[in-house]
């Protein structure tokens, strides 16, 4: 008996700590509809477990979105972000494999309360151009900046010369969320860092030693074209995640890194965010919402 009343009162106690701790934090607005639309860095190919609606989305029932929603205990969860997908894809199918992948803003209602938009680095092939092209040159030139002086022409960086157009089209489809859903909290998610500010990893981000900044300042500047784009937009807000995942790049050590480097792993795939990077981006996000 002395046992039992004794677990009762620890019991008790522990509700009334938790009680107590939660009416002194800021409270999170109670969400009854999240939809969630992005790309890979959102569905996250290859964490467990993969969801088959379609196969070729590689979305996992562990991303960040999902991770968000279990934290705010929404009422009703719909999740249709795509590996591959870019701000065309919003409006129109994604063919995929033993898809198409309907048009992510088809999964809007009047009633949603809650989207998180992740999407940009696909626009005009910027992510996918940068990992096909920059590991390769390394050799070239391994303490240089070789992929950098690939893609600047005439004095102009090439890459970064498509990131206007890029905020211009995420600016067009928050507008197109505002008319489907009149009523959301919009958030327009940020890239996490791949590289690190100093030092280099070429055993796990192959780019030459130079291309690291570069690369930063690649990344920079997309995040800045989506914050601009939600300030353009003037009713969504940016969600900062580059700031947040410094330390957590592709060469911090396991466990702390938040994006895999160029080796494909059953759990994550190269140059896509791990687990942990997605418990990050979910972490950041409700920061967000509560403050």
């Amino acid at each position: 008996m002395r046992r039992t009343l004794l677990v009762l009162v620890v019991a008790v106690c522990t509700v009334l700590a938790t009680t107590v701790t939660a009416s002194a934090a800021p409270q999170v607005r109670h969400y009854q509809h999240y939809t969630a639309l992005g790309d890979s860095y959102t569905a996250g190919p290859l964490i467990p477990l993969q969801r088959v609606d379609p196969v070729g989305c590689l979305r996992s029932t562990s991303n960040y979105p999902s991770l968000l929603a279990i934290a705010l205990r929404v009422g009703s969860f719909t999740d249709v972000s795509c590996s591959g997908a870019d701000t065309h894809d919003m409006l129109a199918p994604q063919d995929v494999v033993l898809g198409p992948n309907p048009p992510q803003l088809d999964a809007l209602r009047p009633d949603t309360d809650l989207v998180t938009l992740g999407i940009g680095g696909n626009d005009y092939s910027v992510f996918g151009t940068i990992v096909g092209t920059c590991p390769g040159l390394r050799d070239s030139d391994p303490a240089g900046n070789p992929c950098e002086r690939h893609f600047t022409v005439d004095g102009v960086d090439t890459i970064k010369a498509r990131l206007p157009r890029t905020r211009a089209n995420v600016t067009a489809v928050l507008g197109e969320i505002h008319d489907r859903a009149p009523d959301a909290d919009v958030l327009v998610i940020g890239y996490p860092r791949i590289a690190p500010p100093s030092g280099t990893c070429p055993a796990v981000l192959p780019f030459a030693d130079g291309d690291y900044a570069w690369l930063n300042s690649v990344e920079e500047e997309l995040n800045a074209a989506l914050a601009k784009a939600a300030a353009d937009d003037g009713r969504a807000s940016y969600v900062d995640t580059f700031t947040p995942s410094l330390g957590h790049d592709a060469c911090a050590p396991p466990g702390r890194a938040w994006i895999n480097g160029k080796d494909l792993k059953p759990w994550a795939a190269n140059y896509h965010p791990f687990f942990t990077g997605m418990q990050g981006v979910a972490a950041v996000t409700y920061a967000h919402l509560r403050d």
